[in-house]
């Protein structure tokens, strides 16, 4: 018979009340304790001692527990709450693991006197000053690839500088630097230009602290405005929230990247330009099926293409979302039916328009392949991501990285493993470079695929290769 919870005391306090709802969230997730410790990368002990109140939480490991718990920053902002209200109440309250902890009293936290907490190994390397100085990085977790926070002079340290760059601080613009911007509307709008193409060419880690700068400046601008030119520029701080989800997503920070796009729909719809809305949602769709609700990306997709004007290339991207969505869901009939649907959507799209002006049949049988693969039909696959990777020009270096590893992912279910870890190891070079997390989680796949096959050519230098681009707790 499993040991009896105890039984916690929400009135006790705000960080008893903040245990409570920890304990809550990993309940209905239907999750133990230890499989929480291990997503967090938090000692299972501390979990309990967290629900119960008896031990300090220091902020980096909320943001941990509410990652591993998929609470959408509830936990977070929790924290936030029970640290003011604590403040208010006359208790201790530094959020720090080193020197004076926080603040776990009989006022406010708990009544077992505090003593340094090390979290894991990341953090037992030094959270202190700078806890709160995160990066989301590819980590190597019981064997698979996951992207967890850790504090970037950790990152720092282990050698890998690259993966490190997205913590960058964000300093807001100055007032004169506003006013000698000349147009706004032009400015930012190349500036976006920009940093799309240059997205391509080394990967948004080293692009979107920039981008946060200039979405700041942006919105500083954008409240000065009235009338048409505050609606202008909310168009286009929209679309830099919406480019700020996608550079997050491919970077790993999956939250972050819900945040954004979040944010971008609620303002689309203030614009009331019916195109933004349904290019959002669609945006919202693919995010849904990338990052593992894809019943909720049908939803998405079908409500993206309701909003799309008619005869619009918008309507060909909520279905090839739709389609995907399917796909993943294990409905071949579905999907390769509304792959059919975007041809002909396709071949009567408005080719003028500004929306999906890269989309093209190549395009589509491009991410048909993906699809294929979804269903377990690697020998399509593969061939898909062949015929992608030779029409792709040079300067999509990213995306060439995409799709090398998810080629070598169906070469390794055709059983061609040789030729899987060759092609593994380019991506690995891309990955390298990039740092993009769509690369990482295809080779994460292909690496569990090949696994089994370790000791045949070429198999045991893609893993050693991919040993070395991502970090190993200690």
């Amino acid at each position: 018979m499993g040991q009896r919870p105890n039984e916690l005391t929400p009135d006790g306090g705000p960080w008893h009340r903040w245990g409570y709802e920890l304990r809550q969230f990993r309940q209905a997730r239907g999750l133990a304790q230890q499989v929480v410790a291990r997503r967090a990368l938090i000692d299972r002990s501390h979990i309990g001692r967290f629900e119960r109140a008896e031990r300090p939480v220091p902020r980096a490991a909320a943001v941990r527990l509410d990652k591993a718990l998929d609470a959408a920053g509830a936990l977070v902002r929790g924290w936030d709450r029970a640290e003011l209200e604590a403040r208010r109440s006359g208790a201790a309250s530094v959020s720090r693991v080193e020197g004076a902890v926080h603040g776990a009293t009989t006022m406010g936290h708990g009544v077992i006197p505090p003593k340094p907490l090390a979290l894991s190994p990341f953090e037992q390397a030094g959270l202190g000053e700078g806890d709160t100085d995160l990066v989301v990085v590819p980590a190597r977790i019981n064997g698979r690839i996951l992207f967890v926070p850790v504090p970037r002079r950790i990152v720092l340290a282990s050698g890998l500088a690259g993966l490190a760059s997205a913590a960058l601080p964000i300093r807001a613009a100055a007032a004169d630097e506003l006013a000698d911007m000349g147009s706004p509307l032009e400015h930012f709008s190349q500036l976006r230009r920009v940093m799309i193409q240059t997205d391509n060419l080394i990967g948004p880690r080293y692009l979107l602290p920039a981008l946060q700068q200039h979405l700041v400046s942006l919105s500083s601008r954008r409240r000065a405005a009235r009338g048409t030119d505050a609606i202008r520029l909310l168009a286009l701080e929209t679309r830099y929230e919406e480019l700020a989800g996608w550079f997050a997503q491919d970077i790993g920070d999956n939250r972050a990247a819900h945040g954004y796009t979040a944010r971008a729909l609620d303002a689309s719809h203030i614009t009331g330009d019916a195109a933004l809305t349904a290019y959002i949602l669609g945006r919202k769709a693919q995010l849904a099926v990338d990052t593992g609700y894809a019943a909720d990306a049908l939803g998405l997709a079908a409500a993206a293409r309701r909003t799309a004007p008619s005869g619009s290339r918008l309507e060909v991207i909520a279905v090839l979302h739709e389609a995907h969505a399917h796909a993943v869901l294990g409905e071949g009939v579905e999907a390769q039916r509304a792959y059919d649907t975007t041809f002909t959507l396709l071949g009567r799209a408005d080719a003028d328009s500004v929306w999906g002006s890269w989309l093209d049949t190549a395009y589509i049988d491009t991410a048909r392949a993906r699809s294929l693969a979804a269903l377990g039909d690697y020998e399509q696959a593969a061939i898909g991501f062949g015929n992608a990777i030779a029409g792709l020009p040079g300067v999509y270096r990213r995306d060439r990285g995409v799709y090398l590893a998810r080629a070598a992912r169906a070469h390794a279910g055709t059983g061609n493993v040789t030729l899987a870890a060759q092609i593994g190891v380019q991506a690995v070079g891309i990955a390298a470079e990039t740092a993009s997390a769509r690369i990482y989680n295809q080779l994460d796949r292909l690496d569990a695929a090949l696994a089994p096959a370790a000791g045949e050519d070429g198999v045991d230098e893609f893993r050693a290769a991919l040993d070395r681009i991502i970090l190993h707790p200690a």
